[in-house]
């Protein structure tokens, strides 16, 4: 179990950034269900929007 949530981690990581190997891409594309992949993207864009609103009101205040 933390080994696949450690891979879609990864993948959704790397996917944010545009960068992924041909294994790891063949490998996310044989996965049943894209909703893990959804829900990782959106945990990840907020986490990133609240450490840029985090950073902006530390640097302002």
């Amino acid at each position: 179990m933390l080994k696949n949530v450690w891979h879609l981690l990864i993948s959704t990581l790397a996917a944010f950034f545009g960068v992924q190997s041909e294994h790891n891409r063949v490998r996310d594309f044989q996965t049943k269900s894209i909703v893990p992949f959804i829900a990782m993207g959106v945990f990840i864009a907020i986490l990133f929007v609240g450490g840029l609103l985090f950073i902006v009101t530390q640097v302002l205040g």
